[in-house]
């Protein structure tokens, strides 16, 4: 008699919503649901803002105060990531988010609000390094890339309702309030977090005194830039940006990949096309609404649809790669594509017919979606435990590094034009060239055979 062995039934693949992922996949939705609701509320809100405090010169700052004080806490809360695990850093950074949207929600002038944006740049800098490292240790390889496309799908909600209703809020209640009622959503996230947190585990890294001081070096760099170029006197602005750039030539070697400034393929490249699709997308979307408001008479609530269109846009492509065979790279290189088409377009339609921005908005957005989401997982999938928390940072600094040049050069540009819309249009060509650049860059994020 023989005897036959039977194959085991095969155990079908856990999901994000299984059993042992669930509590980290909830907790995760929910934190990027809140800082959604802020990135989508704030572009909508601004020009209501500016108007009601009189601080148009600081308009980019707004953004930029924001963008670099989260490059900050990227790099100190990477390193504390790695040191102690993400909980601390976490809770911590979504502590400094609330506070700074009580100091902008309650600002008396245009200096207090920028201050406000600041703190909760350095909350939302921490805490989103965070979440990436509980990523990195609570999934396996294969569902990273779902992680990723449910990231994406948390700004759904914000998406459509997010600047449309900061638009009506503005509008028929009150700026303020579009900060102030963030506020109560942050009891749930924590309270969905702690659970997930537990499971992270604690630090495996050192802590490198070298990278927080490069930090300051490259926070400071970045400020005083930025001052520079928008200062009115001609010897200070000089100075001030020869001081900002040695500052950033200082840290960034630092913070970043070896060869991340000349494109080595592989990590180095996807690390760097983080901040060349940030430059192209978020110095274009910041001064969307300010277009469509100033030159076409739109309300805040119609510049909010061509906003909520196409971060739509952004969740629908994120959606598709996470569950798509193809490779990581494929969907960079159509990513940033995408991105210099959508980016190109709405500089081009916007001035003509406010409407047009949308459809090409949709454009950009499914570029950025595409392409983020995979760069993520590349860089995550060459990560080792130990270095989880640096090199999520090091994503974040090329993110808000290129974000905060890039809003506050435009910005610069705008403010410092004769006429709004040729500032404006200055602003976008320089955004849409760096797009452009992307697309070139994106050939070199595979890494090298052996």
């Amino acid at each position: 008699m023989t005897a036959t062995l039977e194959a085991p039934a095969s155990v079908p693949p856990e999901g994000l919503l299984s059993s042992r992922y669930r509590a980290p996949t909830l907790g995760i939705v929910l934190l990027v649901t809140l800082l959604a609701f802020d990135e989508m509320a704030v572009g909508t809100a601004l020009p209501v803002t500016v108007r009601d405090l009189g601080g148009l010169p600081l308009y980019a700052w707004a953004f930029s105060a924001t963008l670099i004080a989260s490059l900050l806490a990227n790099v100190l809360a990477g390193g504390w990531a790695d040191v102690s695990g993400p909980t601390r850093p976490l809770l911590v950074g979504l502590a400094a988010f609330v506070a700074g949207l009580l100091v902008a929600g309650l600002a008396p002038g245009m200096g207090w609000f920028v201050a406000g944006r600041a703190i909760q740049g350095l909350g939302a800098g921490a805490a989103i390094v965070a979440m990436y490292v509980v990523i990195a240790r609570a999934y396996p390889e294969e569902l990273r890339p779902r992680v990723f496309s449910a990231l994406a799908a948390a700004w759904v909600v914000p998406s459509l309702v997010g600047p449309t209703i900061a638009g009506l809020v503005a509008e028929h209640l009150h700026w303020r309030w579009v900060f102030l009622g963030l506020i109560p959503l942050v009891v749930p996230a924590i309270v969905m977090l702690v659970p997930a947190l537990r499971q992270s585990g604690g630090g495996t890294g050192t802590l490198s005194r070298s990278r927080s001081l490069a930090a300051v070096a490259v926070a400071g760099g970045a400020a005083l830039l930025l001052y520079g170029i928008d200062h009115a006197a001609v010897v200070l602005a000089v100075l001030l940006a020869v001081l900002g750039l040695t500052g950033l030539a200082a840290g960034l070697p630092r913070l970043l990949p070896p060869g991340t400034l000349r494109l080595r393929r592989g990590m180095p490249t996807a690390v760097a096309m983080r901040g060349l699709f940030a430059i192209g997308f978020f110095g274009t979307e910041a001064f969307v609404p300010l277009a469509l408001t100033s030159l076409h008479g739109f309300t805040p609530t119609q510049a909010g649809i061509v906003l909520t269109v196409g971060a739509l846009g952004w969740a629908g492509a994120s959606w598709v790669q996470g569950r798509s065979t193809r490779s990581r790279p494929f969907f960079v290189i159509l990513g940033a594509a995408l991105v210099a088409t959508g980016v190109t377009a709405t500089v081009l339609t916007t001035p003509i017919y406010g409407w047009l921005a949308a459809p090409a908005w949709v454009v950009a957005g499914a570029g950025m979606g595409f392409g983020l989401s995979s760069l993520s997982v590349l860089v995550m999938n060459q990560s080792a435990p130990a270095a989880q928390g640096t090199n999520s940072a090091a994503m974040q600094i090329s993110d808000t590094i290129g974000a905060s040049l890039a809003v506050g050069i435009a910005g610069a540009l705008v403010t410092g034009s004769a006429h709004l819309g040729e500032g404006i249009a200055a602003a976008g060509a320089l955004t849409s060239l760096v797009a452009i650049v992307g697309v070139i860059a994106a050939f070199r994020v595979e890494a090298p055979h052996d």
